[in-house]
């Protein structure tokens, strides 16, 4: 009996590892110390400022793999990952250092694992983040073989003075949408059991709703906000009291908070940055809401509360930031050609949101 009687096959592993190798060296720069293949990733910190905190998060793709599956595509669910992870740390201004990726199968395919790698890679390269380690591993009899886990790391830095929390909002501030590209990573159980399961949808149909075939709205790419908000980050804000003191975000600008509309969706997202006392209004139907979401609750008879709480509902990304420098953040995403919308306020009231 040897190892690949079990299912476990050794030399395609190292076949993958080799093309994983050579991906991950596209994304290093100078602050890698060694090559991927070692027991940790190496990542020189000694140039950040001596306040530099580092920022942390861990994320999968979630049930999307499934879609990813069906129509076998791959490299776009590496990207998903790594732009979710650079979004959890961007909203407390954090700037991507480094990622660590887990893919885990019932039988490894080289040419799987090197697509899932290569969006994972082209990422990193994007959002200026190294690729410096990671885990493959093969489970025969615990994932089917056509099936796989992904899940990654990032880490990234902030200065402790400007570390973007939410803890300046204050009744009277303005909440502004960013769009997200569709369901992003999350909702996708709900998701596929209305379309797939109860309507009997095919991945390869074309909905006249969506313009293009359902498979293509749901692998849809988790957008990264990381860009736009490094701009944002440059801004000094221009807000002041009656008595002429400033009073826009302080140390980090016009940004005062940002909450990245995960799982939860719009409900649960934007308490995470409230102060106590503070409690978010947000305006139905003051952003167009991607056709994507209507026929799920259409075809699902799905309740509008479940909808909000289980989707980001085409909002990827909420900011909030003092009326005076309202102007001022939408001249930047408007040069960005950024999509954008005030979708409501922050009130006095308990932590939460409040629809109207």
């Amino acid at each position: 009996m040897r190892y690949s009687d079990a299912g476990v096959d050794i030399d395609a592993a190292d076949r993958a590892k080799r093309r994983i190798r050579q991906l991950a060296r596209r994304t290093f720069n100078p602050r890698v110390l060694r090559e991927v293949g070692a027991f940790g990733g190496f990542f020189a910190i000694d140039d950040l400022p001596r306040d530099a905190a580092l920022v942390s998060s861990v994320d999968g793709v979630g049930t999307k793999l499934k879609i990813a599956f069906a129509l076998n595509r791959h490299n776009t669910v590496g990207a998903d990952l790594v732009n979710h992870c650079v979004n959890d740390i961007a909203v407390h201004g954090a700037t991507p250092l480094f990622f660590l990726d887990y893919v885990a199968s019932g039988r490894l395919k080289p040419e799987v694992v090197t697509g899932i790698v290569s969006g994972i890679a082209e990422a990193c390269r994007a959002n200026a983040c190294a690729l410096i380690g990671g885990e493959t591993a093969e489970m025969p009899g615990f994932y089917p073989d056509d099936e796989y886990d992904l899940a990654g790391c990032i880490v990234g830095w902030v200065s402790r003075s400007r570390i973007i929390d939410g803890s300046g909002i204050v009744p009277g501030d303005v909440v502004i949408g960013l769009a997200s590209a569709g369901l992003h990573t999350n909702g996708y159980s709900l998701a596929r059991r209305v379309l797939l399961d109860q309507a009997g949808l095919n991945l390869d149909a074309v909905l006249p709703e969506l313009g293009r075939t359902l498979g293509d709205a749901l692998l849809a790419p988790h957008r990264c906000c990381w860009p736009i908000i490094k701009a944002l980050l440059e801004l000094k804000s221009g807000a002041t009291t009656t008595r002429g003191r400033r009073a826009g975000a302080g140390k980090n600008g016009v940004l005062k908070g940002l909450a990245h509309i995960t799982g939860g969706g719009l409900t649960d997202n934007p308490p995470r940055i409230l102060p106590t006392g503070c409690k978010m209004q947000i305006e139905l139907g003051s952003w167009p809401v991607p056709p994507i979401f209507p026929v799920i609750a259409s075809l699902g008879s799905v309740p509008q509360d479940d909808m909000l709480r289980t989707f980001n509902m085409g909002i990827g990304m909420i900011l909030v930031t003092t009326e005076a420098d309202l102007d001022a953040v939408a001249r930047v995403l408007r040069k960005r050609r950024e999509a954008f919308w005030q979708i409501g306020r922050i009130v006095r009231g308990g932590r939460g949101v409040e629809y109207t």
